[in-house]
């Protein structure tokens, strides 16, 4: 887990796509944090990706950096505590200017059940599940 989240921050920007009813839907996403031995990203409950991962857990995510990605099968999970809300504000000061820990849209999710694969041009696939 630490690698995909390492790998995660250095590309940057990732993917993550959702389902709304039969239609995949993808949108960038920049948090990714590690808090109590879990991967954690950051969103609000008020945008159309909340409703859909509380509708439909399964996600992907993809991500790219040169000649190589990922490529990463979970489940999102809420985990509506504030402090984990607050330690991924924390972790990414930048975020405090649009979210707050108890301001009743901030929202976390973590990965479980995941399986990421690490793919390059010339190499074998790499697979870690966490």
């Amino acid at each position: 887990m630490e690698s995909v989240c390492a790998y995660l921050k250095k590309c940057g920007v990732y993917y993550l796509a959702t389902v709304e009813g039969d239609q995949p839907r993808v949108r960038p996403f920049g948090v990714a944090e590690i808090f109590e031995g879990k991967l954690y990203f950051l969103t609000a409950k008020r945008k159309e990706v909340s409703k859909q991962m509380l509708a439909n857990p399964k996600i992907e995510i993809s991500a790219t950096s040169g000649r190589e990605w990922i490529r990463i099968e979970a489940l999102a999970v809420e985990d509506d505590r504030l402090e984990a809300r607050q330690h991924i504000l924390d972790a990414v000061p930048s975020l405090k200017g649009m979210y707050q820990a108890d301001d009743g849209n901030c929202q976390v999710f973590y990965l479980k059940d995941a399986t990421a694969t690490f793919y390059s041009f010339g190499g074998e696939p790499r697979v870690e599940k966490f």
